[in-house]
């Protein structure tokens, strides 16, 4: 795609716009072929700022202009000004071309909620705020209030203390085979699954390092997870030896959660589920993505509807506090029929979480060829099968706490967490909305210390290797434990408030 951007208005910006009507597109500067151009400009004259949007494409042209209207440009800043301007612009041409509009307007970025979030702080309703979100971002209105009534769940659970605590992420890059649309790191070769027990090994030394660093900063572990790939993959001896390398490094009695993100049902048995409660896991994730055999198939999930429901039963059993259920909107092959059919299923079983997913594909997964044409914005099956989701889990009594978007996403949708009333993930929370710093552990984690100084949060993101092999080679080189402390050690003491820890 050609890209012309004119006056005052991010070259980024316009990108992110772009690709709302043009998903995975490229933006080089010259040589382009593709025969798309768009042209985004801004004008500010006086007080009035002006963006205009053209969209050139081999089966027409598409133009149109929008000013920002005098009492809306009154409280914005100049940068959100030209902004407003450019972005109403390229909705207004995108709709001419796509016959659609994106759902969630100009919001472009990951959290939305967190912006939501400091709007309350500022306005005088969460109406207010809805209001706001449609006429300056052209949200549509129930995408503004499904991020309102989120922000309003997830304030209450943001306090100043949970600012000064931390967690832990521990990451199982491993699973059992992948799926097709998965995107995640994640190994299932039989070279590969024989790096388990050394990566367990290095892992549990790592668990030990991390949790070290943090009793030397002085921090207290709010929440510690367990994520993958698919942490059941390990058996139930490696799964012991590292939940009880956890417990020796904290007392997980005084942990405000311990989720293990168990994951593929074919992967969960009872056993496993006795350790992890034993261990003091109080939440566990059990993810069929969808209750269809024959879609379970076609996305190359090794197991069944019947799987599930053996698997969470185990879990049930177990007696781990908080259950989680996933499942995915928009799956190819999958209407908003089988859908919703699915999802009564999940909440006849009243789950304490349920997520859902809208599908996404990225680069590197095999479906990702098959399945661009469900990037599109006008995708009637996955809209109506994510609204119909949240009327379901609103009237099972669920209440929305966790909310995040992605890039080429099947109809510029939403990934959306549901609580039972008093039981959030407080994990998703804090990752999500960066409240505290995160330590990972594991090939592919990433550590994000977080720390606040008055308004200003400072973030310094530390990844550890993508992959196992890199992971467990790094581990000749030494220092890793002293590398980290020094490296978040010097993080607290230039950032105000956090010097307290030290």
């Amino acid at each position: 795609m050609k890209l012309i951007t004119n006056g005052p208005v991010s070259r980024y910006f316009a990108e992110t716009l772009a690709l709302l009507f043009f998903p995975g597109a490229k933006f080089p500067r010259e040589g382009d072929d593709s025969g798309v151009c768009v042209e985004l400009s801004v004008t500010e004259e006086d007080t009035q700022v002006c963006g205009r949007a053209s969209i050139g494409t081999p089966e027409g042209n598409y133009v149109a202009s929008y000013t920002v209207p005098p009492d809306t440009a009154a409280h914005l800043s100049r940068e959100m000004r030209c902004k407003t301007a450019a972005g109403g612009a390229m909705l207004l041409a995108g709709g001419q071309y796509s016959g659609a509009t994106p759902p969630w307007g100009m919001l472009t970025g990951v959290r939305p909620v967190s912006m939501v979030l400091n709007m309350l702080d500022r306005e005088t309703s969460p109406r207010a705020v809805v209001q706001r979100l449609c006429r300056e971002f052209f949200c549509q209105e129930d995408k503004a209030r499904l991020a309102v009534e989120t922000a309003c769940n997830t304030r209450p659970l943001i306090t100043e203390d949970v600012q000064r605590m931390c967690s832990v992420y521990i990451a199982i890059p491993f699973c059992p085979s992948r799926c097709a649309y998965c995107s995640f790191v994640s190994f299932t070769s039989a070279r590969l699954l024989s790096l388990i027990p050394e990566y367990l090994s290095r892992l549990c030394a790592q668990v030990r390092s991390v949790f070290d660093t943090i009793r030397r900063l002085g921090l207290t572990v709010a929440t510690v997870y367990i994520g993958g790939g698919t942490p059941t993959i390990l058996d139930a001896g490696q799964l012991d030896t590292l939940l009880a390398t956890v417990g020796e490094c904290w007392d997980v009695s005084r942990l405000q959660e311990f989720t293990l993100e168990a994951g593929r049902p074919d992967t969960i048995n009872g056993t496993k589920l006795a350790v992890c409660a034993r261990r003091g896991v109080t939440r566990i994730s059990v993810n069929p993505q969808t209750l269809s055999d024959e879609v379970l198939a076609s996305i190359g999930r090794k197991h069944t509807a019947a799987d599930f429901y053996r698997a969470y039963q185990d879990a049930r059993d177990s007696g781990i506090r908080d259950i989680n259920v996933d499942l995915i909107a928009g799956l190819p092959g999958e209407s908003r029929e089988c859908f919703v059919r699915s999802l009564d299923r999940v909440l006849s079983l009243a789950p304490e979480n349920l997520t859902v997913h809208t599908f996404y594909v990225k680069r590197g997964a095999a479906l990702t060829r098959e399945a661009r044409e469900l990037y599109r914005i006008r995708d009637e099956e996955t809209t109506a099968a994510v609204s119909a989701s949240v009327a379901a889990a609103r009237r099972a009594g669920y209440a929305p706490y966790y909310l995040y978007r992605q890039k080429n996403t099947a109809a510029n949708l939403e990934n959306t967490g549901y609580m039972m009333p008093g039981h959030p993930c407080l994990y998703n929370i804090y990752m999500m909305e960066e409240i505290h710093s995160i330590f990972g552990a594991g090939a592919s984690a990433m550590t994000k210390l977080v720390s606040h100084s008055g308004d200003r949060k400072n973030i310094l993101r530390l990844p550890e290797k993508k992959y196992p092999y890199e992971y467990l080679s790094e581990w000749n080189t030494g220092g890793r434990g002293e590398r980290l402390y020094a490296t978040a050690a010097d993080f607290y003491k230039n950032s105000g408030e956090m010097k307290k820890h030290l």
